[in-house]
C-alpha cells in the first residue's frame, strides 16, 4: 500500500509489449509527461533500433530521449541525475511524471532507491587491471559487489573494468552522490501471453527492417560511430553491424536477431519478477484486456 498519494506513474514491461502507447494514453488522460527509462533511447540517431516511436507521442512532452550523442558513456548515475531534473521540472508545472521503459536497472535504481555515486575514470586503476584475464576481473568484481545489481556487467571486459572502477570509487569519502526525490510510485506492468508476445516481437522486427533499420545503422557508421560502439548497443545494432561487415547474411541477420530479442524479453521478465521479490509492487495489466481503463481505475483508487 502507498503511504502517500502517488506522485509518479510507472509503466514497465518487456520489449514489444506496447509500453509507449499505453504511457502516452495514460499521460494524455492524467495531464502527464513521459520520462523514458530506456538505456538506448537517450542516444541521438538510434531511432528505429531503439524503438523510439516518436510519432506516437503527438502533443505529449517527453524527456530523456535524444539527449546524448552515440559513443558517450551514459551511466546509471547520469540517468538518475537526468531523471531527477525531469521529475522536478514536470512537478513544478503541475503535471504528472510518467516513467515508461524496460531497462530493468534504471527502473530498479529509482524504485528501490539505489545509493548512486558518480565515479570518473581512474587511469591508474585501469592500467593496473590491464593485464588481468576476464575471469580474474570477474572474480575481482564479485568480491567487491556480492550484491551485484547488473549481472550483464560480467559478460564484457570493458564493462567489468568499469564496474570495478565504480565499486572502488564508491568507497571514496568525497564521492558525489545523488539524492533521489521522495517518490510515491504506482507501478504497472504490461504483459501478454508468451505466444502473443513472440508474435508481436517478430512482427515488429519485420516492420523495423522495412522502415530502414539497416540503413539507420549504416548511416551511424558513416557518421563516425565505430562498429565496436554499435556492437555495445546490443540487439538490433549488434546484428545489423555484423551484417554490414559481411559477417552474417540477410537471412541470418533476421533469424539470429529475432531469437536474441525473444531471449532479451525473457531476461526482462526475469528482472521484473526479481524486483517484485525485492519489494516492488507491480500491478500487472493484460495487454489484450483494456489496460488503459484498468490503469486509470486503479490510479483513481489510489488518489
Amino acid at each position: 500500500m502507498l503511504s502517500h498519494p502517488p506522485n509518479l506513474l510507472v509503466i514497465l514491461g518487456p520489449t514489444a509489449s506496447g509500453k509507449t502507447r499505453l504511457g502516452v494514453e495514460a499521460a494524455r488522460a492524467l495531464n502527464g509527461e513521459l520520462i523514458s527509462a530506456d538505456s538506448r533511447q537517450v542516444y541521438r540517431g538510434l531511432d528505429i533500433g531503439s524503438g523510439k516511436d516518436l510519432a506516437e507521442y503527438e502533443e505529449i512532452p517527453y524527456h530523456l530521449i535524444d539527449i546524448v550523442d552515440p559513443g558517450h558513456e551514459f551511466s546509471l548515475f547520469e540517468f538518475a541525475r537526468c531523471f531527477c531534473e525531469a521529475f522536478d521540472s514536470i512537478c513544478r508545472r503541475g503535471r504528472l511524471p510518467v516513467l515508461v521503459g524496460g531497462t530493468g536497472l534504471y527502473l530498479d535504481a529509482l524504485l528501490r532507491g539505489y545509493h548512486l555515486v558518480e565515479v570518473p575514470e581512474n587511469p591508474a586503476l585501469r592500467r593496473q587491471l590491464a593485464g588481468a584475464s576476464l575471469t580474474e576481473l570477474q572474480e575481482h568484481l564479485q568480491a567487491l559487489r556480492q550484491d551485484l545489481h547488473n549481472s550483464t556487467d560480467l559478460n564484457d571486459r570493458d564493462r567489468v573494468i568499469r564496474a570495478i572502477e565504480i565499486a572502488e570509487g564508491e568507497k571514496q569519502p568525497d564521492a558525489e552522490t545523488i539524492a533521489l526525490p521522495e517518490l510515491s510510485p504506482l507501478v504497472f506492468g504490461l504483459r501478454w501471453p508468451r505466444p502473443v508476445l513472440r508474435q508481436r516481437i517478430t512482427a515488429r522486427l519485420k516492420a523495423r527492417l522495412q522502415e530502414g533499420l539497416i540503413e539507420e545503422v549504416a548511416a551511424l557508421h558513416e557518421q563516425g560511430v565505430s562498429w565496436q560502439t554499435l556492437e555495445f548497443y546490443g540487439l538490433e545494432y549488434r546484428y545489423v553491424a555484423q551484417h554490414l561487415q559481411g559477417l552474417i547474411n540477410r537471412n541470418d541477420l533476421f533469424q539470429k536477431l529475432n531469437s536474441a530479442i525473444h531471449q532479451f524479453a525473457k531476461r526482462q521478465e526475469t528482472w521484473f519478477r526479481r524486483m517484485e521479490k525485492q519489494g516492488v509492487e507491480i500491478h500487472w495489466l493484460d495487454g489484450d484486456r483494456q489496460p488503459l481503463a484498468t490503469l486509470l481505475g486503479q490510479w483513481q483508487d489510489k488518489r
